[in-house]
């Protein structure tokens, strides 16, 4: 993969490709996509059907082939191994790192798994893909990958070098060489510099860094993406219990486990319950939207059974109607606000957290101020405007409790859904938004009620 060119699509291109496709001219095909990277082929290979991507794959290198499969969207990916034999999928699986191609095995049906697992060539690497199998895919042990650069502490620099050379075959990326000793428990790392520039007879255990940072395999992925952000890591070791090196997982693996979390966490605070994209069926974009529709509609009716319990007030002002829409959307932001600020502390967890106390205390001065600044312009605005003045003093009444009363349910929501193991992400989207509605039209016509009858 060497010389990667950075490609621009356009339509011109495609309309090109398609014809070399419909004409089966290979040397089109492959000279046009030499250099050319997977990812970038994954791209062009989405604006054809199915056939023609596959004969695009065929006409490729098996390297290039393996990757551009490999970055394909999970879902694509699994539609596109449909149209490959056994044999196919074996021969891609032995260009791809053992964590890439547990990925890929686990999208197979459970008949073919064993037999694409038996036609592998590289048998190393058939034994490093049935280690992995056993693990969880959220864990480090389902993340990690086999191909690792190791030294035993005792080998000379000379050996070590020997080693690197015959290791170096499997791995993609060196970043360091882990030292174990004979029962291959991780003692440190060693720097590629350090082993280079050392005379070949001084010993690993001269040259060697006993202070690594290392995950075990159980650790959950979100931990593992914590503690690589937190120490700026290219790569981690992973051991188990007893301390004994398994693998290794690198920042490609992380960035890929980041952007899932992140893109689950907007979907859900957009009110979508399901993983889906704009390419997906009718039906499952539908499936994902629907739940959260339904809880809006639900909350959109009690508010309006809440309108009816005060028709007499806004039958006796009926002014007051207009600043319905004022007060939901004021209640909404400053809970979606609120609980956006709380998710973001949630997610950057740190010993120097706040405690509950100071944190609700700085939210309620936040909130009084935020209040005081919207009441106090929108009581200006409707004065000058001519508006009556208790009306005014109800709107701008209500505004200030509405916006105090969002911002504390924005702040606890979160963590309290977070105490008891639930995504916190839920409180920051319709949830939030619905509940302050409902209180905000509460809080509007009972204000109005105590001023206009009191």
């Amino acid at each position: 993969m060497e010389n990667v060119e950075q490609f621009e699509l356009s339509k011109e291109y495609l309309e090109k490709l398609q014809q070399a496709i419909k004409e089966l001219d290979d040397v089109f095909i492959k000279n046009t996509l030499e250099g050319i990277n997977p990812a970038d082929i994954s791209t062009i290979l989405l604006e054809f059907s199915t056939d023609e991507s596959k004969y695009v794959l065929d006409v490729l290198e098996n390297e290039v082939s393996a990757e551009v499969i490999n970055d394909l969207d999970e879902d694509i990916r699994s539609k596109f191994l449909k149209t490959f034999d056994n044999r196919q999928i074996s021969v891609m699986l032995n260009e791809l790192d053992s964590d890439d191609a547990v990925d890929i095995i686990n999208e197979l049906p459970l008949k073919d798994r064993e037999e694409v697992i038996a036609l592998l060539e590289n048998k190393e690497k058939a034994k490093n893909i049935l280690d992995l199998l056993r693990y969880e895919e959220d864990v480090a042990g389902g993340l990690m990958a086999k191909e690792l650069i190791k030294a035993n502490v005792n080998w000379s620099v000379k050996q070590c070098i020997e080693e690197i050379r015959r290791q170096a075959e499997n791995v993609e990326k060196i970043y360091s060489v882990y030292v174990v000793d004979d029962q291959n428990i991780l003692l440190g790392r060693a720097s590629l510099k350090r082993i280079i520039l050392a005379d070949d007879h001084v010993q690993i255990k001269d040259l060697y860094d006993d202070e690594v940072i290392s995950v075990e395999t159980y650790m959950d992925e979100v931990d593992v993406a914590e503690i690589m952000r937190k120490y700026d890591l290219d790569a981690v070791p992973v051991v188990n219990v007893q301390g004994k090196l398994m693998g290794r997982i690198t920042i490609d693996d992380i960035v890929d486990v980041i952007t899932e979390l992140a893109e689950e966490e907007r979907q859900m605070m957009a009110g979508i319950s399901e993983d889906v994209e704009e390419a997906d069926s009718v039906w499952m974009l539908t499936r994902a939207r629907l739940p959260w529709l339904i809880i809006g509609m639900f909350g959109g009716l009690l508010g309006a059974q809440f309108i009816g319990v005060f028709e007499e007030d806004i039958l006796l002002v009926p002014a007051m109607a207009f600043f319905i829409p004022l007060i939901t959307a004021t209640g909404g932001n400053v809970g979606i606000q609120s609980s956006s600020i709380v998710l973001q502390s949630i997610a950057n967890k740190s010993v120097f957290d706040d405690s509950f106390l100071k944190r609700i205390t700085k939210v309620l001065l936040v909130a009084i101020l935020n209040g005081i600044v919207i009441a106090g312009i929108v009581m200006g605005l409707n004065l000058i405007l001519g508006q009556e003045v208790r009306l005014s003093i109800v709107v701008s009444v209500a505004l200030f409790t509405v916006v105090l009363l969002a911002s504390f349910m924005g702040t606890v929501t979160p963590l309290v859904l977070d105490r008891l193991g639930i995504n916190p992400a839920l409180a920051a989207g319709p949830f939030i938004t619905t509940a302050n509605d409902l209180l905000g039209l509460l809080i509007y016509f009972s204000v109005a009620h105590l001023l206009y009858y009191s």
